[in-house]
């Protein structure tokens, strides 16, 4: 059951669809039940045997082994702007509407929500085969250009803010990255969007190759030739970008204001520009920095663990007694229908439908109570970390611009425009100061503690 994920699957970033034909049941299980995830919550299980996720997704395969169909599910997320907290009637309403564009009313499906970091978002899993004589699989056609109205429709419904790739699809954000570009930024704990934005940011303020490599090195890369990519980017961990790709400026423009990729050094030869001494040396002082930053965000994530066990808690507590209370109002309306021949008699004269009806209008209001109360701790909850998070991730872009600034200090070394031994110099000397004030901000009984807005 290994995942087959089909090239048909439908994701814009920042976007409120992401969906996929795909196979690997039991992968997509492990996903959707991942507890890297903050808050995990099986919302649905529908038209299976089983009541879990695994056994529910285990089951769609299953049933796929009748057919030929090999990509037997239909995977969807739901992810509203990270600001933005939405109803559960919210997310069910657009499955629903997406159930009926693509033709997968009734068909089994489960719901799980997830959060982290302060959004949540959903996921509804579908089996494609139809529970049927025929045992075939619901046809998708075009389903990107569908899920692509349905998710413009509801940011209108909604008065969110449109995304420009709505409105201009040559205004997409440039920034957004592939997943081979994610993995290679997360091989030394980069920012990819960062990454492009810099790189981008030194082409738009360069009009000259040598404006542009200087720009370069301050922001802690070298220019390079590649292989087959033309101009690339190096930066002192040996990764390799291409221009192209990163800037969204075509070849033919990039030769225009940098010349021929043939003047330029090979990437074996800008890498090993970067001496063994040199590296070593990076290694060491990133190594100090890296000390320092772990310093400074142990508060924060002491904060969240306190923060998400408390959540945890009260969301459990809320369960029971949730569970508790409608147990003891649905046996308050059952005691309501009497019993014996005063039920004959009730019946006879109308009034058992009456009170019937009376006790179904009061379940209604009962249900709707209890999903108001569990989605107002929701609310709630996201917002106490929504306040962390804000705070956690000023604090990245941070360290993020330190390490920026220590990689350009070795490139100008590199280049000849500093000298390592004013490089010792500087980076000591702003190491040190950080890391007193760490000591001094983090270490002591008045270190400031995130404000959770309790």
């Amino acid at each position: 059951m290994d995942a087959q994920n089909s090239d048909q699957g439908f994701g814009v970033k920042a976007m409120i669809l992401k969906a996929s034909q795909r196979a690997g049941g039991k992968q997509l299980a492990l996903h959707l039940l991942n507890d890297e995830n903050e808050h995990v919550e099986t919302h649905q299980v529908r038209g299976f045997v089983a009541n879990d996720v695994a056994g529910a997704l285990n089951e769609a395969y299953a049933v796929s082994r009748g057919t030929r169909c090999k990509q037997y599910l239909f995977s969807l997320s739901l992810n509203p702007p990270q600001d933005k907290t939405v109803p559960i009637e919210d997310f069910e309403n657009a499955i629903g509407r997406i159930e009926q564009e693509l033709g997968l009313q009734n068909q089994p499906r489960c719901i799980v929500f997830h959060e982290k970091e302060g959004r949540r978002h959903a996921h509804c899993v579908w089996s494609r085969i139809k529970n049927d004589n025929g045992l075939k699989a619901v046809h998708l056609p075009f389903f990107k250009r569908k899920l692509n109205t349905i998710a413009k429709d509801l940011f209108i419904e909604h008065g969110w803010k449109l995304p420009k790739g709505f409105e201009d699809k040559q205004s997409r954000d440039p920034r957004n990255f592939t997943l081979a570009e994610w993995q290679q930024s997360k091989r030394h704990n980069q920012n990819p969007k960062a990454i492009k934005a810099a790189l981008q940011q030194c082409w738009q303020m360069a009009d000259n190759k040598q404006a542009f490599t200087n720009a370069l090195t301050d922001a802690g890369y070298m220019l390079a030739r590649g292989d087959k990519r033309g101009f690339v980017a190096v930066d002192w961990h040996g990764e390799i970008f291409s221009l192209s790709r990163a800037t969204g400026i075509k070849a033919k423009a990039l030769k225009e204001r940098l010349g021929s990729p043939e003047t330029l050094p090979s990437v074996t030869t800008t890498k090993a520009m970067m001496s063994k001494e040199l590296k070593a040396l990076y290694k060491r002082y990133s190594g100090e920095l890296k000390t320092i930053h772990d310093k400074e965000q142990k508060p924060f994530l002491q904060q969240k663990a306190v923060l998400l066990q408390s959540q945890k808690k009260a969301r459990q507590t809320l369960k029971i007694t949730l569970k508790n209370r409608k147990l003891e109002e649905t046996k308050t309306r059952q005691n309501k229908m009497r019993k014996g021949l005063r039920r004959i008699w009730d019946a006879m004269t109308g009034k058992s439908k009456a009170t019937r009806l009376q006790n179904e209008r009061e379940a209604k209001i009962s249900q709707k109570r209890d999903a108001q109360e569990k989605q107002d701790l929701i609310d709630s909850q996201l917002q106490q970390r929504r306040t962390i998070q804000n705070q956690f991730a000023k604090l990245r872009h941070a360290q993020q611009e330190d390490m920026q600034t220590l990689r350009a200090g070795f490139i100008k070394v590199l280049k000849g425009h500093q000298s390592l031994a004013d490089l010792r110099v500087t980076f000591g000397r702003a190491a040190m100061d950080k890391a007193q004030h760490v000591h001094q901000t983090y270490t002591n009984d008045n270190r400031p503690k995130p404000e959770l807005g309790l």
